[in-house]
């Protein structure tokens, strides 16, 4: 009996691989010794990674060689990240790399120096752009690890120094493969949030190879991008980052970053007291100066002119007021000895008082006989005396 047999091609069976391999391994990170490198006139980087053991062929696009902090070299001890792919032509899987990072302290050194004279010269840690840091913030970002002694430690100076400053954490690795990354979220989940007023990043000290995640150019681009306010502190005081320098303040160690972001409630206190005595003694001092100065207006020739010049218009008033009833009264005196004159000048010439001298008026009929010329015998007229009238009959006329 014949025996059914599956029979694939070898584009079938390359197929299948490519599919199995690219699926199970997305994403590696691997470590080894370059060998083999070469750059290819188009751009694109190949090389073999190897160890004891092993060895696997490796590409690095064109578009990516840009963003390269370290650049292979035969020789060099890196760490890799990439996709498993499988190149059908050759049947050969390879890994399709898309950062590298360097394994060994002198690769790291130059690697740092490196991207920090490239980021500088971009204008990521120049000062324009940093950011001021809250003097009097409320609420405080941590990245950092969940179980380190940073956290710790910067929890324990912020309880001490100001227990009622809020303090948030997003927990993420610190060093190894993908902290770099947590790192980078954590910063952005803040920003997206934006529920603190500034976020501290760092890790207690270590090796460079410890610190490393705080050197990759990802973390530093954050930061940069960041709309938070960011302290870098990282390791101890002698250790320096690239965060560091892409940070808006740099802390020497977590706990001198807690100390630097909050003020001390103590010497807040303090600060506040001592204020309220220096604006107190201030007020008090302006006070005095102010009752000086008016005090001084109060008493000066210019504020009591008016004053002065009121109590002598009344002096001058009294003085019209005097010099009117004087000549009031001395005119009023005169008409009177003037009236007085008149009246005995009137008295002098009145009829009556005449009369009472002995003389008459002699009327006919209503009117005064002033010449014996003008009356004739038998005719009646009236003989005025001071005392009444009587009637007379003319008998003889008389001449003078």
């Amino acid at each position: 009996m014949a025996i059914e047999k599956n029979v694939l091609t070898i584009s079938e069976l390359t197929r299948q691989i490519k599919g199995s391999l690219e699926t199970n391994f997305p994403r590696v990170w691997i470590e080894g010794e370059v060998s083999n490198f070469k750059q290819h006139t188009s751009g694109h980087l190949y090389f073999t990674l190897k160890d004891e053991g092993a060895q696997i062929s490796a590409v690095l696009w064109r578009s990516r060689v840009s963003a390269l902090t370290v650049f292979p070299e035969d020789g060099m001890k890196i760490i890799a990240r990439g996709s498993i792919t499988v190149y059908p032509p050759r049947g050969n899987y390879q890994i399709d790399v898309d950062q590298i990072q360097p394994c060994g302290i002198g690769e790291l050194q130059l690697a740092f120096e490196k991207l920090k004279k490239k980021l500088a010269a971009e204008g990521l840690f120049d000062t324009d752009h940093k950011k001021l840091i809250p003097e009097f913030p409320e609420s405080i970002g941590i990245v950092t690890s969940e179980t380190g002694a940073a956290l710790q430690d910067i929890r324990s100076v912020l309880s001490r120094r100001n227990p009622a400053v809020d303090v948030f954490l997003i927990p993420v690795r610190v060093q190894g493969v993908g902290a770099a990354e947590e790192i980078v979220d954590a910063i952005r989940k803040f920003n997206y949030i934006k529920n603190v007023d500034v976020i501290i990043v760092g890790r207690g000290g270590g090796s460079l190879e410890d610190l490393w995640a705080f050197n990759e150019e990802i973390v530093a681009r954050a930061i940069y991008d960041s709309e938070i306010p960011i302290i870098s502190a990282v390791g101890h005081e002698i250790d320096f980052s690239i965060t560091d320098f892409a940070a808006d303040l740099r802390a020497p160690t977590p706990s001198a970053a807690a100390e630097m972001v909050v003020r001390d409630r103590t010497d807040l206190l303090e600060d506040i007291s001592n204020l309220c005595y220096t604006m107190q003694r201030e007020l008090n001092k302006r006070m005095t100066e102010i009752r000086s100065q008016i005090s001084n207006c109060l008493a000066s020739y210019g504020f009591n002119r008016p004053y002065d010049l009121v109590r002598e218009y009344s002096q001058h008033s009294d003085e019209l007021d005097r010099s009117l009833n004087r000549t009031i009264s001395h005119t009023v005196n005169l008409t009177y000895q003037r009236f007085l004159a008149s009246n005995h000048q009137l008295q002098t010439v009145n009829p009556q008082n005449v009369l009472k001298r002995g003389y008459t008026i002699i009327k006919k009929g209503k009117r005064i006989v002033p010449s014996a010329r003008l009356i004739h015998r038998g005719e009646s007229a009236q003989v005025q005396f001071h005392d009444g009238l009587i009637d007379v009959e003319v008998k003889k006329g008389h001449e003078l």
